[in-house]
């Protein structure tokens, strides 16, 4: 990380999103050790700040360069660990909806991996269909975890592995990684929004 990206840590909304990053390997521990409310906790607290991070950036003016690229390797590690706890606490519900679990994680591993081939670097495309999947999954999840309806999460499954195919499309059509990628017509159409948080 170059001395520019560090000095970009020192604002509200790039140390939530670090903060968020550090919550992966603690979701990790607290399902090791067994503990469903904990991991339940902290996983509403990392999908809340997951929720303010962008708005705080933007309402306050502290957009960066290094915000949505943190805020991709947050969601990596949150959505990496989501289903390696969620496997270890509740085995039940993840065989149960291993079809959904695995389209969820697919959704985030298979565009890490492209963007990861082409560009060398992972990507932070935030496009509104991942926004859209990101909105749904957080409560869907939770739901699902406390034994409530299936249905939200199935659904918010499906959002996300099209969220993640329009991902992978961007990165095989595009030139450079950019955050401001919002859909694939932008990119098809030349279009470009400006600023990393817009």
């Amino acid at each position: 990380m170059s001395g520019s990206q560090l000095s970009q840590l020192n604002n509200i909304p790039n140390l939530l999103s670090s903060l968020r990053l550090a919550l992966g390997p603690v979701l990790l521990y607290i399902a090791w050790r067994g503990d469903h409310d904990g991991f339940l906790i902290i996983l509403v607290i990392a999908f809340l700040l997951d929720l303010i991070d962008g708005p705080i950036a933007r309402l306050t003016g502290q957009v960066t360069e290094l915000g949505p690229k943190l805020d991709s390797w947050a969601d990596f590690s949150i959505y990496l660990a989501l289903p390696i706890g969620a496997w270890w606490l509740w085995p039940e519900i993840i065989i149960r909806e291993k079809i959904y679990v695995g389209l969820a994680v697919a959704s985030v591993v298979l565009p890490t991996i492209v963007g990861l081939v082409k560009f060398r670097r992972p990507t932070s495309y935030h496009t509104w269909l991942t926004k859209l999947a990101v909105v749904c999954t957080a409560p869907s999840v939770i739901l699902l975890l406390m034994e409530g309806p299936v249905w939200p999460f199935r659904l918010s499954a499906v959002i996300a592995i099209l969220a993640g195919i329009e991902e992978m499309l961007i990165s095989i059509i595009s030139k450079d990684p950019r955050s401001d990628a919002k859909t694939i017509i932008h990119i098809l159409d030349g279009k470009r929004v400006k600023g990393p948080w817009a």
